[in-house]
């Protein structure tokens, strides 16, 4: 017969095991709580994103990091000259190689058709129905302010434009589609690179059909671009270091991620994210 002294010591055991079982369970129902909550908070209301470039500089800066408002824009669509955050219509190689393992978990608990795209931040110069052309900026030989329907709006009179991508060359969208198409082009290898590192074809094959008659040049050469509907257009801050509409192109309307309102890190900037800055 066992001492009654082992028999204390065995019911003690197991009642601590029991209780260190019960604290498991419920630590990892709270996790399960708190991975659901995060998924649906990441969904539908609100998402982070890491700047990896300069392209809105010196709006944004390179890392800053920002939280986005992602339900205003189901209710009231951003208006042009906001800073708004959106997934790419194509696949971009090399910002996926600057994302950490934090931000590729975000963008994993994303919709899987965004699966492999990447979240760009720039400014919205035109949606569906606009009509966008450059004007030359007084006292800036090379640089230009942005038409849109007519007149430049008040959201983007401070903001000067280089002439490039598609108000430069008509032909840009198709030969970034299809660089093998034009060896002599002087912006042949740059197209063959970025035609390989964004996939560009595929974008270009589904979309034209829609994107319809949106190019028009007048007599002296001027390109004038029509928005079409169901899409819009973006171009960076910093004018001529920004990957954005004028090379590749209309975003889907449903590529809209939403409006970026506090900047996180670093914490010497941290604080909201005036959009129309």
């Amino acid at each position: 017969m066992k001492p009654k002294s082992d028999i204390k010591e065995k019911k003690k055991e197991k009642v601590i095991y029991q209780k260190a079982k019960h604290e498991a369970w419920e630590w990892a129902k709270a996790f399960v709580v708190a991975f659901l909550i995060a998924i649906a908070i990441k969904l539908y209301v609100l998402d982070t994103m890491v700047v990896p470039t300069g392209s809105m500089l010196p709006t944004i800066q390179l890392n800053d990091r920002m939280f986005v408002d992602k339900i205003t824009s189901h209710y009231q669509w951003p208006k042009v000259g906001e800073i708004v955050v959106f997934w790419t219509p194509f696949v971009d190689k090399s910002a996926l190689s600057m994302l950490g393992p934090f931000d590729r978990l975000m963008d994993a608990l994303s919709p899987v058709r965004f699966h492999g795209h990447v979240k760009y931040v720039k400014r919205l110069v035109g949606v569906g129905g606009d009509v966008l052309k450059l004007v030359p900026a007084k006292g800036h030989p090379y640089l230009y302010h942005l038409e849109v329907n007519g007149k430049i709006p008040d959201s983007l009179k401070n903001r000067l434009y280089s002439k490039q991508g598609i108000f430069a060359d008509p032909n840009f969208y198709e030969k970034f589609a299809y660089p093998q198409k034009y060896p002599f082009d002087p912006n042949y290898r740059l197209l063959m690179y970025f035609n390989k590192d964004t996939d560009y074809t595929k974008v270009y094959e589904k979309y034209v059909k829609l994107w319809g008659n949106y190019v028009k040049v007048d007599n002296a050469g001027n390109v004038t671009i029509y928005v079409p509907k169901g899409f819009f257009f973006v171009m960076g801050d910093n004018t001529t270091d920004s990957f954005d509409s004028r090379y590749w192109g209309f975003v889907p309307d449903n590529n809209m991620v939403g409006t970026p309102f506090l900047r996180i890190w670093p914490l010497n900037r941290f604080g909201t994210v005036n959009l129309r800055r």
